[in-house]
C-alpha cells in the first residue's frame, strides 16, 4: 500500500509505503490541545515506510502515559504531521489529515476517552480505551 500527504501550504509532503499497523482517535490532553478541542486521528506505520520531506519543527512532552512524546508540525503553516512515542520508535504515527484523499484509513479505536469532554460524540462501533491501549504489533 502507498499513501502520500501533505501540510495545508505544500512545504512538508510525505510518503508511505506500507500498511498500516493501527488507525486511532486520541482525545487525551495534548491532543486535544494540538487539534483546537477535538480528538487527534492517527494512523501508525512502521519507521521505516514513512518518509518526509521539507522542514519539520517538534513540541516535545511527557505524556501521561510516562513516555515522551514529540508532536511534529509545518512550521510555515501549523499542520500537525506525526507523532512518535519514545516507547515505540519504530513506529511514525501520522495524523490522518495530512493524508491526500481519497483513502481507506479511518479510526477503529478511540483511546484516552477518559480525557474527552463531556459533549464529545465518539463512535460507538470503535473499541475504547480509557487509558493508554497495548501497543499495535510491530508488522
Amino acid at each position: 500500500m502507498n499513501y502520500s500527504g501533505r501540510c495545508a501550504c505544500g512545504k512538508v509532503k510525505v510518503s508511505i509505503s506500507g500498511k498500516p499497523l493501527a488507525t486511532r482517535q486520541c482525545w487525551c490532553r495534548q491532543c486535544q490541545y494540538a487539534t483546537g478541542g477535538g480528538p487527534a486521528h492517527n494512523a501508525m506505520f512502521r519507521t521505516d515506510d514513512v518518509r518526509f520531506e521539507g522542514e519539520l519543527a517538534a513540541n516535545t512532552y511527557r505524556a501521561d502515559s510516562g513516555n515522551t512524546i514529540s508532536q511534529w508540525f509545518c512550521p510555515a503553516c501549523g499542520t500537525p504531521v506525526y507523532v512518535e512515542s519514545s516507547a515505540r520508535p519504530h513506529i511514525r504515527s501520522v495524523r490522518i489529515g495530512v493524508i491526500d484523499q481519497p483513502h481507506d484509513l479511518a479510526p477503529r479505536m478511540a483511546i484516552w476517552t477518559e480525557m474527552a469532554p463531556p459533549w464529545a460524540v465518539i463512535d460507538p462501533s470503535l473499541e475504547r480505551h480509557e487509558r493508554q491501549p497495548p501497543p499495535p504489533p510491530a508488522s
